[in-house]
């Protein structure tokens, strides 16, 4: 398994921009696709975007398409995600997660590890 530990997080305004960082450890994370997800207070865990292992396909949910980039850096062991534009409806506890799915998902259960996640508030 792949070991995850999200930062970046924080009070932003909107329209603003925030990015996010998930650093791994283990020797799978190259060969992993990766995803982030973000959960909302009362509502379910959703998909935001994935990334596969090689860095070269990527797909978003609609709602944060042409917002949100994701990206990684494999000798660095990190999968980025760059939030601009922010809404006050992108406020989130947001997680990176893990799959050996080549192209990635859509679905929370696709995904075998979890960082604990970090929490971005949009909000004047």
């Amino acid at each position: 398994q792949v070991q995850l530990v999200e930062s970046g997080g924080g009070l932003v305004q909107p329209g603003g921009s925030l990015r996010l960082s998930c650093a791994a450890s283990g020797r799978t994370f190259s060969s992993s696709s990766m995803g982030w997800f973000r959960q909302a207070p009362g509502k379910e865990r959703e998909f935001v975007a994935t990334i596969d292992w090689s860095g070269g396909y990527a797909y978003y949910a609609d709602s944060v398409k042409g917002r949100f980039i994701i990206s990684r850096d494999n000798a660095k062991n990190t999968v980025y995600l760059q939030m601009n534009s922010l809404k006050c409806e992108d406020t989130a506890v947001y997680y990176c997660a893990a799959t050996r799915i080549p192209s990635g998902s859509y679905f929370n259960s696709a995904y075998e590890s979890w960082g604990q996640g970090t929490q971005v508030t949009v909000s004047s």
